[in-house]
This record gives C-alpha cells, structure tokens and sequence, in this order.
C-alpha cells in the first residue's frame, strides 16, 4: 500500500509499505479520504511545531474516513462495506488520566501521526489502515469527505464543552482556518447572541460570515477594528483563540469582558501573554487539548444536519498529488479544507 511519509521539513514521500492484517477486536479500513490538518502543515513546513520535532520518518495525518474492507475476530456491529470515520484517540483506558476521566491526557496515547512520543505514533495517511472496533463510528449518509471532518469538528466540541453554557453569549474567535471556521459553527448552534471572527485574509473571512458569524474583522487591513467591542471594559464573554498566534490574543484581551473565558486552541509555539491585563479583568484562560468521547457526538450532529461541514471542503487531490494539496492547504488565500482521496 501507499503512505505518505513526512522525513523533514519539506521532504514529504509516497512510500510503499505492508497491507496490515486486522487482530481481535480490530477491522481493516480502506481509506476513501484524508484531510490535511495544521499539525500536519507543521511536520511538513517545520519538521514538527514547538518543542515536538520529527526524530524519524512518520506517516502523517489523523483526519481520515473509509470502508471496512475486512473484519477480524470478535468483531460486532461493524459490517464490511461500510463507512466509517475513524476517530485517531487512542488512550490506554488504565493511567491515571484515564481513570480521572481525562483520555486526551492520557500518558500512553497512541493519536495517530503525533511527533510526541518516540518512536513516533505512525499516522493514517495510507491505503489501507487497521482501526479499533472503538475507534469506528458509522458515518451514515455522510460522504467520506463529511465523515473526514469528524476530527477537526471534535476538537472544538471539546473546547465548547470547557468553555461552558454558549447560549446567548458575545463570543470572538480569532483565526479563521478550519478550526476557526468549525468553532463559528458550534457557536452558533450552541446558542450564542453574537459572533465575531477575525483574521487577516479576506477569503476566510468571506466564508465565516457566510457561516454565520455577525462581524467579521480583517485585523492586517483594519488592526483597531476590534476597538468598539472595548467599551465599558470589553463585551466579549468567551474567546476561541484558533491561530495560536500572540498578536491575535493581544488585541482580542481589550474586548473580553471581566471575568470572560479565553479558549486556547491554537498551537504555534510558547506565547507572551499580557498577564497584568489578564489578571486586571479576572479573565479565565483555559487550555483546549484534543478530545477523546466528542468524536462520535461529532458524527451524529452532522448526520442529522445540525452541523454542515461541507462549505469548509474546498479542495480535493488525489494520493499521487499530496503535496501539491500540502501546499494548497498552507494557502489561506484560496483554501480552507484541503483533502487528499486515497480511493
């Protein structure tokens, strides 16, 4: 079978490797589609983001769906032929994370193409893929591209979730890249009064209106246009932070009301924060780290049309062409989701 393996910055190959068996409890997926996601462009770009570098070559991606094309012993529910996105959590279930009902800290996880550990955790860009009974959640009517989606939607159900009750809440999400655009859509059905997204391309932020963002700022073109959110100490009650970048959390703390919760889901490396202001205003900041059991309450909603995921999909290349879709997927420009179509 075909891989995509990322061995440094900028050196990403199509390498061929075994077609694995299923085991006990486990199911053969053959890949209809994977998406490209911000930690993947950093493998790629940088060799890694942060502290977290590539030691070896790895098999990149963790956004992915297919067909069961085989099942192994004891398997039940799952049926061959069927499409199922494929949830890359893949906690221990026996640490003490675990057991504090905390899987997405799990000390043993094993979340496909993750740098973290060494060896690395191989990832699920390739043909074929053996996955969990666990892991596979029935995508329904989904397309595979839908079903794909189920990962980057999960991750900001996680964070809506820390966040608290969303309904009839002001909330600001800064950086509009997919899960800028995903937090725009789980505000908005959770509830909230008023959305405003900022970043600094027009393109996205044509699509976060159309999504249903109320106000939308280009802060490259407009860098006070957050200013009349600031009166009488600041409106906002809750921040998805989605760029991972300083200057987006510096102009956005202005406009958080005392005592609003600043949602930290970006990962570009260590930040300066302004901690006076933080302090002055009582904000709270929480970390928002993967998630584990959102996955398969991601697929239901978009199974039965509560969240429409399919604007976000712009483009689609073929397994061949992988790092043209890299490249395309590092172009806010014109891309919002790009998806690589393995079959």
């Amino acid at each position: 079978m075909k891989t995509i393996v990322a061995h440094g910055a900028h050196d990403l190959r199509i390498e061929d490797r075994e077609v694995p068996l299923p085991g006990s409890g486990q199911v053969l997926v053959r890949l209809e589609t994977g998406g490209i996601c911000g930690s993947d462009l950093h493998y790629y770009h940088q060799g890694g983001f942060g502290t977290v570098r590539l030691k070896e070559p790895m098999i990149l991606g963790h956004e992915v769906a297919g067909r069961i094309e085989a099942l192994g012993a004891e398997v039940s529910g799952l049926a061959e032929g069927l499409r199922v996105a494929v949830s890359p959590s893949r906690p221990c279930h026996a640490c003490r994370f675990c057991h504090a009902g905390q899987p997405n800290h799990c000390l043993n996880m094993r979340f496909y193409g993750s740098a973290m550990p060494f060896p690395h955790i191989q990832g699920a860009f390739r043909e074929y893929l053996v996955a969990d009974v666990a892991q596979c959640a029935p995508a329904g009517d989904l397309s595979a591209g839908e079903a794909a989606m189920a990962e980057p939607l999960s991750v900001v159900l996680h964070a809506a979730r820390r966040a608290g009750d969303l309904l009839g809440k002001r909330v600001l999400v800064t950086g509009c890249g997919p899960i800028g655009m995903l937090a725009v859509l789980v505000a908005r059905a959770a509830g909230a009064v008023e959305i405003v997204a900022t970043d600094l391309t027009d393109f996205t932020l044509d699509m976060a209106a159309k999504l249903g963002a109320d106000r939308v700022v280009n802060m490259g073109k407009h860098p006070d246009g957050l200013a009349p959110l600031t009166a009488e100490k600041g409106q906002i009650d809750v921040l998805f932070e989605c760029s991972g970048a300083a200057p987006a959390l510096v102009s956005a703390i202005p406009a958080m009301r005392p005592g609003g919760v600043i949602l930290q889901l970006g990962l570009g490396g260590d930040m300066t924060l302004p901690v006076q202001a933080i302090t002055a205003k009582e904000l709270e900041l929480r970390g928002s780290f993967r998630f584990h059991e959102e996955f398969f309450a991601a697929v239901e909603l978009m199974r039965k049309g509560r969240i429409d995921v399919k604007p976000l999909i712009t483009h689609e290349v073929a397994l061949d062409e992988a790092e043209e879709g890299f490249k395309l997927a590092s172009d806010r420009s014109r891309a919002m989701k790009a998806q690589i179509r393995f079959s």
